[in-house]
């Protein structure tokens, strides 16, 4: 991928009705991209299918949903869910009797990381006994899936399967320092990824974040074949991160979140669906915007690429809705902290010298640097501080305007998708919230 492929225009293509069947390929936690796909899927009258990651006893053994479980996790999604536990990733996994990688893990601290080393053909076996455990699993669940979806009808399986950090203790303070410290408290991310224990991480977002959507590929082929076989069409896509196009100096201009530690998983799963598309198999990776959600929090300073959403909305056809949003996000600051201050801020920080050396599109994802903490993490302080109630953000608004604009864009361009990998960037995504709310 030498340059983003955006998406331009809004896409008016809809394939899917009642009766076609829409598969969540990833559990349904908390807010995040995945709502605003069910939502679109709810609004054509789709039947939802679930899936579920499982849950770890208290011997970290994975196990499938209870009644109780089960019961909230449907209702929470609008639709039956396959109870069989797809648990990605292999840190909990090893063969009978050996430790499994988050055991080796369990020794490493603050001063002894960097130069603890991992025993790789150990590692190379617990990842065989993850892989094969989540390919069967996926088996199991296609089994039972096929039996759900009428012939004839049309499918769409989004994959909502990211992560793969170990739970180790040492990993939280090192991800304070990486993601959260600045001054004397700054550590680089080049040193976590030059580490034994960074190479595992990477390995582990692989397995999560980007070859689950192949297992997802090649575990539904039969179902894809008889769907297609019988007049259906079937369709499949993925949430990627890979930078956006946010106004910089009234223009349009990648930029990205550094350092993003998934940057190699999350390119690797542009790899499958492009692999994918070469075969005739209509899979795209959709390249979304930053927002926050549950897991992005810890990524202090993801959310500054947020602000600019307000300048999109006003550029792409601004109207009554558009300054509806500006207003609620004035209401959210301190009385003394006016909105075109906060913008400014964010202008400043966007055309700083620091921050220009890191839109370097063939050179993502880049490590971090000390200037670069400083400068990022003071400012996502300093805004935070302007704020009336620090539980709420003009980000939290933004990010939700996010998601309900997303959700339209990819339910409709996968019907005719353009590409196996897209980028859904601040204008589209303020075309796409003007038309809504304008209509």
């Amino acid at each position: 991928m030498i340059a983003p492929i955006p998406l331009r225009d809004i896409p008016q293509a809809n394939i899917f009705r009642k009766g076609d069947v829409f598969v969540l390929f990833g559990e349904l936690f908390g807010r995040g991209y995945a709502n605003g796909l069910i939502n679109e899927a709810k609004k054509a009258g789709m039947t939802l299918i679930g899936i579920t990651v499982g849950r770890r006893d208290e011997n970290n053994a994975l196990r499938a949903l209870t009644d109780e479980e089960l019961a909230i996790a449907e209702e929470n999604l609008g639709g039956p869910i396959i109870n069989v536990p797809l648990m990605a990733g292999f840190d909990l996994d090893a063969p009978a009797g050996s430790p499994t990688p988050t055991d080796l893990l369990g020794d490493m601290t603050l001063k002894s990381w960097q130069e603890d080393k991992l025993d790789w053909a150990h590692i190379e076996k617990c990842r065989a006994v993850g892989v094969a455990r989540f390919k069967d699993s996926v088996a199991q669940v296609m089994r039972q899936l096929d039996g759900m979806i009428p012939d004839g009808s049309n499918a769409f399986f989004a994959h909502t399967m990211a992560g793969g950090i170990p739970k180790v203790k040492v990993f939280l303070a090192i991800a304070n320092r990486i993601y959260k410290g600045r001054g004397e408290r700054f550590m680089s991310s080049k040193a976590l990824l030059d580490s034994d224990l960074g190479k595992l991480i990477l390995m582990n977002f692989d397995e999560v974040t980007a070859n689950t959507f192949q297992h997802l590929i090649d575990g539904s082929a039969a179902i894809r074949a008889r769907l297609e076989r019988t007049g259906g069409q079937v369709r499949y896509s993925a949430y990627g991160y890979h930078g956006t196009e946010i106004l910089i100096n009234g223009q349009y201009q990648w930029q990205t979140y550094t350092s993003y530690t998934q940057g190699q998983a999350k390119m690797r799963l542009e790899r499958v669906a492009e692999a994918a598309w070469q075969q005739g198999i209509k899979a795209t990776v959709y390249n979304c915007p930053e927002i926050r959600t549950n897991s992005s929090d810890i990524f202090v300073g993801v959310e500054l690429s947020l602000f600019p959403l307000l300048k999109a909305l006003k550029k792409e056809g601004d109207g009554a809705w558009a300054a509806q949003q500006w207003q609620a996000c004035r209401a959210l600051l301190q009385d003394d902290q006016p909105l075109e201050g906060l913008l400014q801020k964010i202008e400043d920080y966007n055309t700083s010298e620091v921050m220009a050396g890191f839109r370097n599109f063939a050179a993502w994802p880049m490590a971090n640097s000390l200037a670069l903490a400083d400068l990022m993490i003071g400012t996502s302080e300093e805004i935070t501080q302007m704020h009336a109630d620090k539980k709420e953000l003009v980000t939290g608004h933004l990010s939700a305007l996010i998601l309900e604009g997303t959700g339209p864009l990819m339910f409709h361009e996968a019907s005719n998708p353009a590409g196996p990998v897209l980028w859904l960037n601040h204008d589209v995504i303020a075309k796409q919230l003007n038309q809504l709310h304008n209509a």
